[in-house]
């Protein structure tokens, strides 16, 4: 019953996109401007809920804490050792405030994610793959992905379809390159 409700607001929200595509059984333009609205999203979220200069200090903190620690062990110096232990608790509250700070983003972000999902999974992009150009289908490496696919999961022969992706990895592969993007044109870091 909520999830009919949700899936029905999810379908009034999501229709435009739907009929972006000339070809219904090729979801290549709506899945990528899903993957553009997640995308612009969830960079949003983690630029405006971390504070990205906390975060580099305490990396930076972090690193130096880690290059004494291995040199003390290198040098098997006693005292150095036991400084470096008296320090490890302010290592691990760095460590953890560090955690809660790449968590925010995430927490927010989560449910409406997992909706967009229960849509995609439940309307009719579940049905089809994506057709891609063939320059796009080798650039990306796809053959390799649905070999890796088959060798793990052990299912699935491939399709006779030539240069087709299924909608989770073109999805995937559209949201982390346009997350990757957009957080290089608003200024932040990779590493966060």
């Amino acid at each position: 019953m909520v999830l009919d409700v949700i899936f029905h607001s999810m379908d009034q929200l999501f229709a435009p996109l739907l009929v972006l595509n000339p070809d219904p059984s090729n979801p290549f333009i709506t899945l990528s401007c899903i993957s553009l609205i997640v995308s612009i999203i969830t960079t949003l979220a983690n630029k405006y809920l971390v504070d990205h200069k906390k975060m580099e200090v305490l990396r930076e903190e972090m690193k130096v804490y880690q290059n004494n620690l291995k040199e003390a062990q290198k040098s098997g110096d006693a005292k150095a050792m036991a400084k470096m232990q008296s320090e490890q608790s302010d290592f691990m509250k760095k460590q953890s405030e560090m955690m809660k700070m790449s968590f925010k983003p995430m927490i927010v972000t989560f449910v409406p994610i997992l909706l967009v999902f229960y849509w995609l999974t439940q309307s009719v992009l579940n049905k089809v793959a994506v057709s891609l150009p063939p320059l796009v289908y080798y650039v990306l490496l796809v053959p390799l992905w649905k070999w890796v696919y088959i060798a793990v999961f052990h299912y699935g022969a491939g399709s006779t379809i030539p240069y087709i992706a299924g909608w989770l990895g073109w999805y995937i592969l559209c949201t982390f390159t346009l997350s990757q993007i957009f957080r290089k044109l608003i200024g932040i870091k990779t590493g966060v």
